[in-house]
């Protein structure tokens, strides 16, 4: 054989094999990474055995894993190279861990018999583990090739344990090539179950919930799985549901008594001002949707969550219920009496609905033909993954209605640039319909690649870039704080050639009436696809979007 001739050695399993055996017992079909010289016994066995998905950056790794997480209700797997590769996922591990996301996250290291020398192997990192401790709710290293199978389900018994957090494991190349199936010790890892409730304080809630006249809930990403307890408690009381962003479609908002994430709207304030109780589930009434935490709501206030930290922690509880969601609202349900609320307070609380709805569709303008089309052409279990730009966080968070709490996918940590990643991600995990990603020309520069990964995954994911030619977002607080516009004009790419290059289908649009034609098309090819809207040529103009952020002055 001449040296320039290749040989193809065999080679027998590995801790690839290993890996591929654990994740099939779990379910999972499909995983994201980057190929590193730090992980090549992994990816091989992976792109044999299962879907491995090819992206083109660390960050954008952990974010479609992520986003798979969220839209599948499995747990998402990210492969990513040690030194650099894992720090490069951190900032996507930090949004994982914000919205307590199932991702697992395995990483390379170096030889083992070099970790720790500070002899400067290639990618050799000090203190990689602490990192990994930091943006992780668990993290460890395989130390020994007959410990990998049991390491990695005691990382997977910790991501299907409440709270739920992404969980990091560091496996030394050496022992990726060493580990071997067949020599793997006995698997003793175990899912904790969920802390039971005080039954005193459940009775209690119900007394006081059997009493309101006026109730309202407000549920955050913790109501997660107890939809249908969560909508018998709702209807039963005859109550209006708010929600934070992450809550909603925990009940479908088509449902009458859905406000959703309209609390701080004018009318939003004055039902809660007006409601005799709130029961709220597993929120924690952040800033941006509490008007930084001055918003009043009802003196009786139930709050139920799985942290007992949580609970009071922002608005005093009359009482606490600490547990699972599904179980106490379960138990609610059934201790619940008949219950008659105020005649005419079902009523209010639709008007309220439908308040907020028009008022908002009035001033977004030429978007909310955007929204209606979305709404119209996508299937009800389609993700719509959101980065953060101005349709996101006007609109997308607030009026386009959400189904089911899977399909509302966004940074939770307001992370921008990685909306595009978690659509990829999402649309791996629902292949039967289509994803869609709302994402501004800024934000989609961060991660301008992953549109090569999108392109190579053949995934049935449309991308929508609202084109502005900067960080419209930063530009209209700028200008209503009176600050000179600095840093917000970008230096936007061509998307027609971007698009043409890496033979994504195409279009751009921005009058009346051309956007709804561009996604029936795009949505038709049942693959990646671009369209680029043209916000400027919007019509009506919209009004103009600034973020909820409190600026201090020297009198506040």
């Amino acid at each position: 054989m001449s040296l320039t001739q290749e040989a193809t050695v065999p080679r027998g399993p590995t801790g690839g094999d290993v890996l591929v055996r654990v994740l099939r017992r779990h379910g999972i079909d499909t995983v994201f990474g980057v190929i590193s010289i730090h992980n090549l016994p992994l990816v091989e066995a992976v792109d044999r055995e299962l879907n491995f998905v090819a992206m083109r950056h660390e960050a954008a790794v952990v974010n479609a894993a992520d986003g798979y997480a969220r839209a599948s209700g499995k747990f998402g797997v990210a492969l990513t190279s040690t030194g650099t590769g894992a720090g490069n996922a951190a900032g996507s591990m930090v949004e994982a861990l914000t919205a307590g996301s199932r991702v697992l996250h395995i990483t390379g290291q170096i030889d083992s018999e070099f970790m720790g020398s500070n002899r400067g192997v290639i990618h050799e990192v000090p203190r990689q583990l602490q990192m990994l401790h930091a943006v992780s709710g668990y993290a460890r290293t395989i130390f020994n090739g007959k410990d990998a199978e049991a390491d990695l389900e005691e990382a997977i018994a910790h991501l299907l344990s409440a709270p739920h957090t992404p969980a990091s494991i560091e496996w030394p190349t050496d022992l990726q090539y060493l580990a071997h199936p067949d020599d793997q010790r006995p698997v003793d890892a175990r899912v904790k179950p969920a802390p039971a409730y005080d039954t005193r304080a459940v009775a209690e809630a119900a007394r006081l919930l059997a009493g309101a006249k006026r109730p309202l809930i407000w549920a955050g990403g913790g109501a997660a799985g107890a939809g249908k307890e969560l909508a018998a408690l709702l209807h039963g009381l005859g109550a209006g549901l708010l929600t934070s962003n992450s809550g909603r479609g925990v009940v479908p908002e088509d449902d009458h008594l859905v406000i959703g994430n309209f609390a701080t709207t004018p009318a939003g304030a004055r039902l809660l001002g007006e409601s005799d109780l709130l029961l709220s589930i597993g929120t924690h009434f952040r800033s941006n949707e509490t008007q930084h935490y001055s918003l009043k709501i009802p003196s009786t206030h139930i709050q139920l969550d799985l942290n007992p930290d949580a609970v009071g922690r922002v608005y005093p509880a009359t009482v606490s219920l600490v547990g699972d969601s599904r179980a106490i609202l379960d138990a609610l349900v059934q201790q619940l009496p008949g219950h008659s609320p105020d005649p005419g307070w079902a009523q209010k609380v639709h008007d309220v609905r439908r308040e907020v709805r028009d008022a908002l569709t009035t001033y977004i303008g030429g978007y909310a033909e955007i929204c209606h089309s979305l709404r119209e052409r996508l299937d009800r279990r389609s993700v719509v993954a959101r980065d953060v730009t101005i349709p996101s966080s006007q609109w997308g968070n607030r009026l386009l209605e959400m189904y089911s709490r899977e399909t509302n996918i966004f940074p939770l940590g307001g992370g921008i640039g990685q909306g595009l990643a978690m659509g990829i991600g999402a649309a791996c995990a629902r292949p039967e319909v289509p994803t869609v990603v709302i994402a501004g020309d800024g934000g989609l520069a961060v991660h301008l690649g992953e549109l090569a990964s999108l392109a190579g995954s053949g995934a049935w994911c449309v991308v929508l870039v609202f084109n502005d030619a900067g960080y419209g977002v930063l530009r209209n607080m700028q200008r209503a704080n009176g600050f000179a516009e600095a840093g917000v004009d970008l230096h936007t790419p061509d998307f027609a050639l971007l698009a043409r290059s890496l033979d994504l289908p195409f279009r751009r649009v921005g009058g009346p009436g051309t956007f709804d034609p561009a996604l029936a098309e795009a949505l038709a090819l049942r693959g990646p696809a671009v369209i680029e809207i043209d916000v400027n040529a919007l019509e009506p103009a919209p009004g103009a979007f600034v973020p909820p952020v409190h600026v201090p002055t020297a009198d506040h």
